[in-house]
């Protein structure tokens, strides 16, 4: 199968690419390289050493024998060069990663909201656009997150995207029918990916595109089969404030010797997968698209929920280390409970692992290995949700 990965330098994106290169698709990468530009910004860099795009692919065809292409691009703007080489190279499976992907990032000013607006919304109306454009029958998929559900309790599992519902009419009948779940996005990056399931719903139910949105957890951990197997191939560790999820930030943290953070009580509920599943879901979500008119196929690609409070006494009895209440920074429930089906990825096939069984390794292989390049001034979560939250300012 062709292949275009779009955003395949980023955390997911990259070892996706080496994984669907490795099953044999030819593979072409489309980015533009933000997020390296991002860590210029942060003066916060990957906690594993990243070498650049030329060496990556080098390497890669060193250790497997084939070649990934690469296009520097910006999806979100460059319409016409997207058309182009959509319309040249003629994939059969698009997969968009091309999005800005950090909730705290999205919300540390309004520069940082109306990037993450441009970006997003045009990265993925961009590419609706030019599939239909380009008349050819080109299945999307697109990695979403399970934040467009909230994180409120539920009282209920979460279903697969779809909600069922029964309304009475004025003569007293009952309809049933199905809606997208309602969403109830938690930040400005939330809420593009919620803006993402209507452009999707929109498309499949007027141009028949063939569309697979994954509805993702947290991702931890680091590498995968295929970045193991040379340096130059490493994945990202990000552990920053602002893009550091939760466990690669604990990790990091008692690697170092510091406390790990957590935002006010804890009682926060999450979803996760580790990286290497998440390779796998992309996997089995190409190999088994929507047929063509066929409503957005949705899928919760996650294995696992913890508490977030449970979550830092797992890590710290792993690695002996100290837990820290710190105000959090995000305007959220300080408790809530989840529940969410993901029966269509293990009916796949999938084969989750386990957080319980890969956090040692991640934190002797990964974490310590590289403590060095940690930068601990970068640690702490900056970036707030409310004015009346920001340093300096009284609450209301």
């Amino acid at each position: 199968m062709k292949v275009f990965i779009l955003g395949g330098d980023g955390f997911c994106g990259w070892p996706t690419s080496l994984h669907l290169s490795n099953l044999g698709h030819d593979i072409t990468i489309l980015d533009n390289l933000s997020r390296r530009n991002i860590d210029n910004e942060l003066e916060a860099g990957s906690l594993t050493p990243i070498t650049p795009m030329g060496t990556r692919l080098k390497a890669w065809h060193e250790q497997s024998g084939r070649t990934i292409n690469f296009v520097n691009i910006n999806v979100a703007e460059e319409y016409d060069r997207l058309l182009q080489l959509i319309k040249d190279e003629q994939p059969d499976s698009i997969v968009h990663f091309a999005e800005q992907r950090a909730a705290p990032y999205s919300m540390k000013s309004s520069a940082h909201k109306r990037y993450t607006v441009d970006n997003n919304l045009n990265a993925t109306h961009n590419t609706l656009a030019a599939i239909v454009e380009s008349g050819l029958d080109i299945h999307l998929t697109h990695l979403g997150t399970m934040g467009v559900y909230g994180y409120g309790t539920a009282g209920m599992k979460i279903p697969e995207g779809y909600l069922p519902i029964e309304v009475t009419t004025d003569d007293g009948d009952k309809v049933q029918q199905e809606i997208l779940y309602p969403a109830n996005p938690g930040s400005i990056y939330h809420m593009t990916k919620t803006q993402d399931q209507l452009f999707f719903a929109y498309y499949a139910k007027n141009d028949h595109l063939r569309i697979t949105d994954l509805h993702q957890g947290i991702v931890w951990g680091t590498n995968t089969q295929e970045t193991n197997s040379d340096e130059r191939l490493i994945n990202r560790f990000d552990y920053d404030g602002d893009y550091g999820t939760v466990l690669n930030r604990f990790l990091m943290q008692a690697a170092v010797d510091y406390p790990l953070t957590v935002h006010g009580t804890g009682g926060q509920t999450r979803a996760f997968i580790h990286i290497q599943d998440t390779v796998r879901c992309i996997q089995l979500a190409i190999e088994n698209p929507p047929t063509r008119g066929e409503r957005v196929k949705i899928l919760n690609q996650m294995t696992e929920t913890h508490r977030i409070r449970d979550l830092a006494q797992i890590v710290a009895r792993i690695a002996n280390a100290e837990v820290a209440n710190v105000p959090n920074p995000r305007n959220e429930d300080a408790e809530n409970d989840l529940h969410v089906k993901n029966d269509l990825f293990l009916d796949l096939g999938l084969n989750p692992t386990t957080l319980e069984e890969g956090l040692l390794e991640e934190v002797t292989q990964i974490a310590r290995k590289y403590k060095d390049r940690a930068d601990k001034n970068k640690i702490p979560a900056t970036s707030t949700w409310t004015q009346k939250q920001k340093p300096g300012i009284p609450d209301a």
